[in-house]
């Protein structure tokens, strides 16, 4: 099968400005599955790495490990997709494929390391680029079933935003309380997303009064913040699942030893958790908030990113804009 030309937006250096750049995806192999892409979720690692912020980014850089399309081509050996099949890609798109990890349905978590879906280095040498593209070519075991009833612009969050808080809720048994940095979220947060209760973090007597009320903490935060405060809230025994990318992380070791606190880390999730969080918010009807824009606004989202001015999850609308 012949290598496919491929339309897509790419940062050129660390100024990460985006344009429209093309390339050439390789073919498709007796495993894989190409995937037109319909939507992609921006996510911060699409900062970070536009941006260099690491010191590793290979440019040209095309982001997006958010990503929702339709299977318009399967390789022969492929039997879990057909053409015309709605599914996902997440953050990575190869592992070993033979190590304890992988043979849990955890390739996340690879011996040999798995291969991100953007600015990695794949199998054949090549540089992975990411989901601001109009297609992309995936072995069949990193991509995932989304019901054909799913929305696909809803289902792109759930690739990194969703399984980063999904995998660790389930590994912990978990229901989470919510609290923000931004009082401005509170109406949404109590009345649309469903929480019991919103504390504006800011708020040193709001924080006061919740001290050792929580079970559990999410932190999804990856800009630099102090971590005693979040401690504080943790009942004895409490756990607080650090998600996001901090430069690091100082905390008091009388927060973790004097009330048997644990600190624990998590990034995304393995094919398995992955596919059981697709199929449980489509029975349960659950569809994340998002922002759905073209690809031509995208250096203004990242901004805006960057800057905290948005509520919900950036979608791209990779169908209607990307040409």
């Amino acid at each position: 099968m012949n290598r496919e030309d491929c339309v897509g937006w790419a940062a050129r250096d660390s100024s990460g400005l985006l344009s429209p750049y093309s390339f050439t995806r390789r073919s498709v192999n007796n495993d894989d599955v190409s995937v037109a892409i319909t939507h992609c979720g921006v996510c911060y690692a699409d900062v970070i790495w536009t941006r260099n912020k690491h010191g590793d980014s290979k440019y040209p850089l095309v982001p997006g490990h958010e990503i929702a399309g339709i299977v318009k081509q399967v390789g022969s050996n492929v039997h879990r997709f057909k053409v015309g099949d709605h599914v996902g890609v997440g953050t990575y798109v190869n592992s070993c494929r033979q190590c304890e990890y992988c043979n849990e349905g955890e390739e996340v978590s690879c011996v040999e390391g798995r291969v991100f879906t953007f600015n990695a280095i794949d199998a054949d040498g090549s540089v992975t680029k990411g989901g601001y593209s109009s297609h992309i070519i995936v072995h069949e075991r990193y991509c995932y079933k989304i019901p054909m009833d799913y929305p696909l612009a809803s289902a792109a969050p759930l690739l990194c935003a969703g399984i980063t808080v999904y995998a660790p809720m389930i590994r912990h048994h978990m229901n989470q309380p919510v609290f923000s940095t931004s009082p401005s979220k509170k109406e949404e947060a109590l009345n649309l997303l469903g929480a019991d209760k919103f504390i504006v973090s800011s708020d040193q007597d709001q924080m006061k009064t919740q001290e050792k009320s929580l079970d559990f903490i999410i932190d999804t935060a990856s800009g630099d913040h102090p971590f005693d405060p979040y401690m504080s809230l943790l009942k004895i025994a409490g756990i607080y699942v650090l998600v996001g990318f901090p430069s690091e992380i100082r905390i008091s070791p009388a927060s973790l030893n004097l009330d048997r606190r644990m600190l624990a880390g998590s990034s995304t999730g393995g094919t398995k958790v992955t596919q059981e969080m697709i199929d449980f918010c489509a029975a349960q009807k659950i569809y994340p908030k998002i922002e759905l824009i073209p690809i031509q606004e995208i250096n203004k989202a990242l901004e805006r990113l960057v800057k905290r001015d948005v509520k919900y999850r950036f979608v791209i609308d990779i169908e209607s804009s990307l040409k």
